[in-house]
């Protein structure tokens, strides 16, 4: 394991972590704004000494005029910021109630909103400093023309932020962008978690195999514990490969992020059972444990997040059957990735080649059925939905490379048209059935030219 994987195995969390809020960006933007004054600052307090001469452009004034612009600038700046985090709190509130609340945390992710609270809070931190600084000097009042015509034109700045923010905030509550930003998500984290670009040269191999191991364990283990509850949010694998290492063991991790575990039960089984109390001694660690699941190692919650939003377009009260469709196509465009490129690693050796831990990966079978069972049991009876996900499937099916993922799609093919009686019209059927027909005849013809 080298340490730049080491370090990207850290960074994908905190970065996760430190995206998914709304202090850092301002937080970053008002030490800048610190930053900025104390260098307008020692400009003006240069030419107050007369060390320099200000350009013709930069403001000047008494004291009591610097002030009076400053503070309306102050009270304006309070007073818009108030209206950003209120215009913020109902685009939350109408997230939860529409997309539902998982899909809160794609807002607060949002950069646009993140950056211009940050800007009006910024811009207020630094008129505030500016304000405090006019003082009574050896040589008359001290007023910081500089420091006055940088707050003014932070201010125009913040009117078009302003006219940005209205813009982008009406851009990325309209529902297809949510779904097109939740399936960008779910593909970045398709590609750094299974894809098999993302591997580079192969570890050695040594030791005893996958299936030896298992059978140790199963025989003679010692049972780790999770301190807390909550749900498995991030493993350091790498962490673990470490502590096994140093203790001459094998872990065994029977879940994986995005499962939810209670305080004191199993996290993971070790062999040898003596070095179990190791383990649990640096779990904490190597696992993170929190109050929802997120996409750092957890494809399957980008997957549920679509479904959530097509079974609330299907539910009696929306009837969005749009909406539906929507995720269904992307759904089906996320499935065709995994097809060609999931190939995630269940297994992580030492430096020489010794298996040290073992843990669940999701299956290429349990994804598609999360992508499909449950909107195909919601959108019973729906000629559309049962059209788009058949046609759906046949995207896939022309992806496939193994009889395995042939015959899991077609499964799935043959429960959407068993549903067909649930049709009212005899046409409707009729679709439903010439999608599912052309589908089996794809799968019929890919068959053959594998065995060939």
């Amino acid at each position: 394991m080298t340490l730049w994987r080491w370090v990207r195995q850290h960074w994908e969390w905190r970065r996760e972590a430190l995206r998914t809020n709304l202090w850092l960006v301002p937080s970053l933007e008002v030490i800048g704004a610190v930053a900025l004054f104390a260098v307008t600052y020692l400009i003006d307090a240069a030419s107050y000494a007369g060390h320099v001469t200000l350009p013709s452009w930069v403001m000047a004034g008494t004291a009591d005029s610097g002030r009076q612009i400053l503070i309306v600038i102050a009270g304006a700046l309070v007073t818009v910021v108030g209206v950003v985090f209120s215009v913020i709190i109902v685009a939350l509130s109408l997230a939860s109630t529409q997309f539902g609340p998982r899909m809160l945390r794609t807002f607060i992710r949002d950069r646009g909103a993140q950056f211009t609270l940050g800007t009006y809070v910024s811009t207020f931190a630094y008129a505030l400093l500016v304000l405090i600084s006019i003082e009574p000097g050896p040589h008359g009042d001290f007023v910081p023309h500089l420091s006055i015509t940088v707050a003014m034109a932070g201010m125009g700045l913040d009117v078009a932020v302003l006219i940005y923010f209205i813009h982008h905030i009406t851009v990325e509550i309209q529902l297809p962008r949510v779904i097109a930003r939740i399936a960008a998500e779910l593909s970045k984290a398709i590609t750094e978690q299974g894809g098999t670009g993302r591997r580079g040269t192969p570890s050695p191999v040594a030791g005893d195999s996958v299936q030896e191991w298992l059978g140790r364990l199963e025989q003679s283990s010692g049972v780790v514990c999770v301190h807390r509850s909550g749900y498995l949010q991030f493993i350091r694998h790498q962490s673990l490969v470490r502590i096994a290492a140093k203790a001459d063991a094998v872990i065994l991790l029977p879940y994986r992020p995005g499962h939810f575990l209670v305080a004191g039960s199993g996290m993971a089984r070790v062999w040898p059972p003596e070095a179990a109390p190791v383990v649990q001694r640096h779990l904490a660690k190597a696992g993170v444990t929190g109050h929802s699941r997120t996409l750092s190692q957890d494809v399957s919650f980008g997957v549920d997040q679509l479904v959530e939003i097509a079974l609330r377009a299907l539910s009696p009260a929306v009837n969005d059957t749009f909406t539906a469709l929507t995720c269904i196509d992307w759904l089906g465009s996320s499935l065709c990735q995994i097809t060609d490129d999931w190939r995630p690693s269940g297994v992580h050796r030492d430096a020489q080649g010794m298996i040290r831990v073992i843990s669940t990966e999701a299956g290429y079978d349990r994804l598609v059925q999360r992508s499909f069972e449950k909107i195909r049991q919601a959108g019973a009876g729906v000629p559309a939905v049962m059209i788009r996900q058949l046609e759906s499937l046949a995207k896939i099916m022309e992806r496939t490379t193994t009889a395995e993922q042939r015959a899991l799609l077609l499964h799935q093919a043959e429960m959407i048209h068993e549903a067909t009686p649930s049709v009212p019209e005899s046409a409707d059927r009729d679709d439903v059935t010439r999608r599912y027909e052309a589908l089996r005849a794809m799968h019929a013809e890919r068959a053959t030219s594998s065995a060939g």
